[in-house]
Formats: C-alpha cells, structure tokens, sequence
C-alpha cells in the first residue's frame, strides 16, 4: 500500500488480496472449524464487471469514500486485485498524515466456492464466484489478526469480509505541490522580438 499526501487529498494504491494464495488458517465463526481459503483467479474481474463497488473507511456504510464511478479504480491482474483512489475525505487526509493507514480490506458476498481436504485435516475452500460490495481503507482502529494473509468476519448467512494485506507498512510520501512556472522573462523577450520586427518592417 503507497499513500501520497497532497495538500488537500491522498492517493492509495495497492493490491487489496493476492488471487491463487492459501490464507492463514480462519476460524468459521459459526461451526468453529478451522480452513485456509483462496480467491480464484479471474473470481474479482467477473465480480467487477457486474457492478459498482463502493469505497468504504473500515467497511463503515456510513463512512463512504467514493466508489469505483467516482475515484475509485479496481482491476485484477496476474497478482491479485489492485486499488487505485484519490481520496480527499478531511479524516483519511489527517490519518495518513499522522501514518494510521494499515492497509485495503474488502466485503464480499459467496457466490459460489468448492473445498478439498487437506493433509493437515483442515480444508482449503475456493472461493469461484463473489458479489464484490465494497473495498475499505483500513486505519489504527482496525487491527489485523493475521499479518499479510486473509483476515476474515463471518455474519449469519454466506456475508464474509475478508482484508488481505500484502504490505502491513505502507510507504508515505509527501508529495510536494508543483511551483508555478514564471513566464515572464519569455513573455518580455517575445515582445523585444516583435517590436524589433516592427521596427525592421517600418
């Protein structure tokens, strides 16, 4: 995750979740039982030509940042699923300036998934098909139980939010504002040139 701090606003970028990778074991808070999961590839670009996904701060509906038809751009590559968004929120701005940015989370509904035994007795699920909600910026408050793999919250029903953070630290940059070009000197000498046209034409 890289935040650049502009005067009035910050850029995030980076992966959200890493596709085809085996998650730290997850406890189904509902049956108990511990697995390991991983999104398919291909599971987040089908889930983002079907609709808008909303920018969330810490999966809060009241807390909405902006979406994918705003200033948010999320797109799946051969690593996983990748965020771009200009963020001018007053509260995101002053957090990543006191560096309380962690890291991307995302919500998603199952869609469908398949499981397979593992040696170990657990299972590893896939999960195929997903109704991709919302991506959320994480801040101080939400801290991650599981560094650099899936985090995971199970609600009644098939509702999952799971955080992947493939960089734990993000790099802060302080992006400095662009100066504004003098043009003076080139405007007075464009005029010395044009009078002395008019004077060569006269």
């Amino acid at each position: 995750m890289r935040v650049e701090i502009r005067s009035s606003k910050v850029i995030i970028d980076g992966y959200v979740n890493a596709v085809g990778r085996d998650s730290r074991p997850i406890r189904d808070r509902i049956t108990g039982e511990r697995f390991v999961e991983q999104i398919v590839p291909g599971a987040f670009k089908r889930a983002l030509e079907r609709n808008e996904v909303k920018l969330l701060l810490n999966h809060d509906e009241n807390r909405v940042l902006g979406s994918t038809e705003t200033n948010l751009t999320l797109y799946e590559d051969e690593i996983g699923l990748r965020a771009h968004a200009e963020v001018d929120d007053a509260e995101v701005v002053e957090k990543a300036r006191l560096k309380k940015l962690r890291g991307w989370s995302f919500g998603f509904k199952d869609r469908g998934a398949s499981e397979e035994a593992m040696p170990s007795g657990m299972k590893r699920r896939f999960v195929e098909e997903m109704e991709l909600l919302e991506v959320s910026i994480i801040d101080e408050r939400k801290i991650p139980c599981y560094i650099g793999t899936s985090i995971e919250a199970r609600a009644e029903g098939k509702e999952v939010i799971v955080a992947d953070l493939v960089e734990v630290r993000a790099q802060y940059v302080e992006a400095k504002e662009e100066e504004p070009v003098d043009y003076s000197r080139y405007k007075n000498r464009i005029k010395e040139l044009e009078e002395n046209n008019e004077k060569k034409n006269s």
